[in-house]
């Protein structure tokens, strides 16, 4: 059993996890350990749903072709990561551009509640890259207990970073990041 894949999975999947911690340490918006689990535990149910229902999909097209139409899913999501920034708005409402936005009490620090929302928004970004990876034949039980450690350590990682060495220009480039490496899962998973 390989496990490059559901890293590279994991690691695309959480990039967005990374960019919040970023935004939250550069803006010095407290996330407790309290709100990152429940991040983390949303993320891991979003990752098993979507990779569920893309197993379902699976076991409906043919063996030969589900590699194929996976990779190219895969693909088509990270293409569209790249490129998506590029049809918004200078001014966005999404929360994931704009995460000090959760912080609905302007208290500088996200409480449960709060999390629940952001939580949201970050696994329904996901649902699809979720859905071409099943269809590739990623392992769901790995593939989602990899999700839930790295949403966890993405989003402590990014704000000790963004609190302490790092400016808003690199949060621009991890977008691009996690569509390049979502495309190359794709090609990986095409010749496997």
């Amino acid at each position: 059993m390989h496990i490059l894949s559901p890293l590279l999975f994991t690691i695309s999947a959480n990039t967005d996890n990374f960019v919040v911690g970023l935004s939250y340490g550069i803006k010095k918006i407290k996330i407790g350990l309290v709100s990152n689990l429940l991040i983390a535990l949303i993320s891991l149910a979003g990752t098993i749903l979507s990779m569920s229902v893309g197993k379902i999909i699976f076991d409906f097209v043919p063996e030969n072709a589900s590699n194929l139409i996976g990779s190219i899913i895969l693909i088509l999501i990270g293409s569209w990561t790249i490129v998506k920034p590029l049809f918004k708005k200078i001014r966005s409402d999404d929360v994931l551009e704009n995460p000090e936005k959760v912080d609905k009490d302007n208290s500088s620090s996200i409480d449960a509640k709060e999390s629940v929302t952001l939580a949201f928004a970050l696994t329904i970004n996901n649902v699809g890259l979720g859905i071409g990876a099943s269809i590739t034949g990623l392992n769901i039980v790995i593939t989602s207990s990899l999700t839930f450690i790295f949403s966890l350590s993405m989003i402590m990682i990014g704000y000790v970073l963004g609190s302490y060495c790092l400016s808003k220009v690199f949060s621009k480039k991890a977008t691009i990041i996690s569509g390049l490496i979502i495309i190359a899962l794709g090609i990986y998973e095409m010749f496997i």
